[in-house]
């Protein structure tokens, strides 16, 4: 996956564009919420989306160009 995420970044992305609440991202991470929102915030800059939605139909057009396996 591209658009130079981190891969922390990836990871809350992932969970992001599969539907997971901050607070379910954060307790799955073992990160609090602010650190979700800061990723969040800083995934929408790097892919220049303003929100989850837009963010996770990038997620799923650069997981279908690098032919990654979408998973929940």
């Amino acid at each position: 996956m591209s658009a130079d995420l981190s891969p922390r970044e990836r990871e809350v992305l992932e969970r992001a564009a599969f539907g997971r609440s901050n607070g379910e991202i954060a307790a799955e991470l073992g990160v609090t919420v602010n650190t979700v929102k800061f990723h969040l915030a800083s995934i929408f800059r790097k892919l220049g989306v303003a929100n989850r939605t837009a963010a996770a139909t990038a997620y799923v057009r650069m997981a279908v160009r690098d032919d990654e396996h979408l998973a929940p």
